[in-house]
């Protein structure tokens, strides 16, 4: 449930805060108030695409915070998966600032992509306007739906479809470029055997290019290193007045005091541990110097098989576990072509076999859809006919074979209806209006609201098209969806303004050179007022409230009626 949205320097908006409650929040407003302006805050708070045109001129950057309580566990479920978690009051937080050129997203205070944002908002609101009701027109849309009504059962099928179907597709492309001639597959198995030889004749071991860099690099720089150690050990080891040789006197002009001031013993302890690591020093770097040598033939040798090492990577892959890999799959190649009847056989047998599972796997989901739309059907039509589709036909038509085989199955899939007795059902996409489609929309979510887990849903313009009576339906069946649903309306219409449980209003205004947009809710006088303002009324005339007083009278009844169904 979306509890507060909060609005800073977003185009008209300087700053507002909203409280919603639950059940139907009505947003009313004059055309260009900057209803749409809400909607896009709303939106771009769920990780809808922006620019930093947004930005209210002379901000800095723009913010909108949301504050949603959870409803259910796959919410928490999704929270916990993004390693967060709501608040005490199982509340969850919602942040994003866009700055110019870019924008910071925030989950409980915890960046996210935009990526994780969209699909945290998936699971917490649906947001509905004319963009979302031309999908409903799209065959893959209409799809999708009997496949989201169809529920886990479904999901599970259609993964299953899409592995299985990658594997034919996989194999499909195998079989079809093992299909060679006798010239091609000599030329590829000559060029695999030379590949093969060339590797093999290198006689890799794990680790060698490692330590030839190594040997090479200490080789290749020999002088710098021998006059390097040279001068260290004429300097530490060779002169009478090394480091050494001045330690040891110190050494044995404070023996002759020993114990006399126990502070200057323990100076005296000092200088014989470095007495001490002097001499490690000493006998390392002489070892070091004996081991010392530069062979002209040993660097030449290196040199070309670290050469041959980096062509053999530069060829077949940036390290030898990659070349070793490209070795496997050369030979196994090379394999296959010797035994060419075989491997496509082999393959052959491996296509049928996925064949027959993807087939198995489409032939249920086929009739798991079928299953599920004929109930969709049934239960769409009860719906529209309460929407003042009083003869309304609806059908889902299902065609199934091979040329409709893709990831999503064998199916092909597009919906029907007359709303007229005696007309043929005919496509959805070809008779619908933009009323009609808003209608059917919320027959669609009012099907759905027992199966979704999303709480909150979004309307706008849900009343494009519609007037009188048909006002009066729509505006029950969102009072119907708003006693288990929370609902945030935009409407024009006073029918459904008057049903509202909560009645918000957008106004614009003017002044010191500057437009605001601003949000607040109305009381019951002030909602009263601004119903009769929607019945055409430029002055709130007497008559006109008798008019609002009497539509809020019977938006009450409709909802006594429907508590008591």
């Amino acid at each position: 449930m979306l509890l507060n949205l909060h609005v800073r320097n977003l185009a008209l908006i300087e700053e507002e805060e909203i409280s919603f409650t639950d059940g139907l929040n009505i947003l009313t407003g004059e055309t260009g108030a900057g209803k749409s302006i809400l909607l896009g805050s709303v939106n771009l708070a769920l990780g809808a695409k922006t620019t930093g045109a947004v930005i209210r001129t002379g901000a800095e950057s723009a913010l909108i915070e949301m504050i949603f309580r959870l409803d259910n566990s796959h919410q928490r479920e999704k929270l916990a998966a993004m390693d967060l978690s709501p608040d005490e009051d199982d509340c969850v937080l919602i942040k994003r600032k866009i700055f110019p050129s870019r924008s910071v997203c925030s989950i409980q205070g915890e960046t996210v992509t935009q990526a994780q944002l969209r699909e945290m908002a998936q699971l917490l609101i649906d947001v509905y306007g004319q963009r979302e009701n031309q999908k409903l027109l799209r065959r893959e849309a209409q799809l999708g739906l009997i496949d989201d009504y169809a529920g886990d059962e479904a999901a599970q099928l259609l993964k299953n479809i899409r592995e299985a179907y990658h594997t034919l597709r996989t194999l499909t492309a195998e079989y079809e470029n093992t299909n060679l001639d006798a010239a091609q597959r000599q030329r590829e198995a000559d060029l695999l055997s030379y590949e093969v030889n060339e590797i093999e004749q290198a006689q890799l071991q794990a680790g060698e290019d490692t330590a030839l860099e190594a040997k090479y690099r200490r080789l290749s720089n020999f002088r710098r290193i021998h006059e390097a150690a040279s001068a260290a050990g004429s300097l530490s080891l060779d002169e009478d007045e090394t480091a050494a040789a001045q330690i040891e006197r110190a050494l044995r002009a404070l023996s002759q005091v020993q114990g006399l001031d126990s502070e200057l013993d323990e100076i005296a302890a000092q200088l014989s541990d470095i007495d001490g690591l002097l001499s490690d020093f000493s006998r390392s770097l002489n070892d070091y110097m004996d081991s010392l040598s530069f062979d002209p033939e040993d660097f030449a040798a290196t040199e070309e098989r670290l050469n041959l090492i980096n062509h053999l990577k530069a060829k077949y892959g940036g390290s030898l576990e990659k070349i070793g890999l490209a070795l496997a799959q050369r030979k196994e190649r090379l394999s296959d072509l010797e035994d060419y009847e075989g491997t496509r056989k082999r393959l052959l047998a491996k296509m049928e076999t996925a064949r027959g599972q993807y087939r198995t796997l489409c032939a249920e989901l086929t009739l798991l859809r079928k299953k599920s739309a004929e109930d969709f059907a049934v239960k769409l039509k009860a719906e529209l006919r309460e929407l003042n589709f009083p003869q309304v036909d609806f059908q889902v038509q299902i065609l199934s074979g091979e040329e409709y085989a893709g990831a999503d199955g064998c199916d092909c899939l597009r919906f029907y209806i007359s709303m007229n007795p005696g007309e043929k059902p005919r496509p959805l996409d070809e008779i619908a209006s933009g009323g009609e489609l808003s209608r059917i929309m919320l027959a669609v979510k009012t099907v759905f609201a027992g199966k979704d887990d999303i709480h909150t849903f979004i309307f706008d313009e849900i009343d494009s098209g519609i007037s009188g009576q048909t006002a009066w339906k729509v505006s029950e069946k969102l009072a119907k969806l708003s006693r288990d649903h929370q609902i945030l309306c935009i409407t024009h219409l006073p029918q459904i303004a008057a049903m509202g449980d909560a009645h918000l209003r957008i106004v614009k205004e003017t002044g010191d050179g500057r437009t605001r947009t601003h949000i607040r809710r109305l009381d019951p006088q002030e909602s009263l007022t601004e119903v009769a303002r929607l019945l055409g009324s430029d002055t709130i005339t007497k008559a006109a409230l008798d008019n609002a007083v009497q539509l809020k009278e019977t938006a009450e009844l409709a909802k006594d009626r429907l508590r008591r169904t």
